[in-house]
């Protein structure tokens, strides 16, 4: 069935408020054991993003450890909502990568978005691999996230090469209607039990 992005952001904020402490912490470590599978070890520099608990977002404290134990390169990010979240203010909607590292400092914004208070900033241009939130997506590989921006900037920032990850507690739709030209399609999308891959 096809949909549009505002129906399935309201379709998915829904199912996940339905979600227990454990069903997250469960499904999450799923999603973790799948991404071995992938092709993408080889790489160095792994961007992730830090979940948003209060939005039930997929925990991707196994996914550092992963990482971690592999000696890679991890990069998190801090995001620029601008001088103030007014309409009228026109907002950047850049998101600024740090190394993360023993002496990195998290602290939570006013979106409650866990985010490195300083550190060794990295380059877009530098990250292989990215692990996407997303809200829904579809079998193309589009996402649809909270509607802020800040992701599509970011992907349109790496190389062309770097391979975008979804990650997901729920399986595909069909397709979305409302995708426009500069949206970026992910590589792949890894929920508890399915890899998609998308050419």
């Amino acid at each position: 069935m096809e949909s549009n992005k505002k129906e399935l952001r309201s379709k998915y904020k829904a199912l996940r408020t339905q979600l227990s402490k454990n069903d997250i912490e469960t499904m999450s470590l799923a999603i973790a054991n799948q991404l071995l599978a992938l092709p993408i070890w080889e790489n160095t520099y792994f961007h992730v993003f830090l979940p948003i608990t209060e939005q039930k977002e997929v925990d991707t404290e196994l996914i550092l450890h992963l990482l971690s134990g592999k000696d890679k390169e991890i990069i998190v990010s801090k995001s620029d909502f601008g001088p103030n979240d007014s309409a009228h203010e026109k907002q950047t909607r850049k998101m600024t990568h740090f190394l993360l590292t023993d002496n990195t400092k998290i602290e939570k914004n006013k979106y409650n978005i866990p985010e490195p208070v300083n550190g060794l900033e990295v380059p877009s241009t530098k990250i292989e691999v990215v692990f996407v939130p997303l809200l829904a997506y579809d079998k193309l590989g589009h996402r649809v996230g909270y509607g802020k921006g800040f992701y599509d900037t970011f992907l349109a920032e790496c190389r062309q090469e770097t391979i975008k990850i979804g990650l997901s507690f729920f399986e595909a739709e069909e397709s979305i209607i409302d995708i426009y030209e500069h949206d970026i399609r992910m590589n792949y999308c890894i929920t508890p039990k399915n890899c998609y891959k998308f050419e």
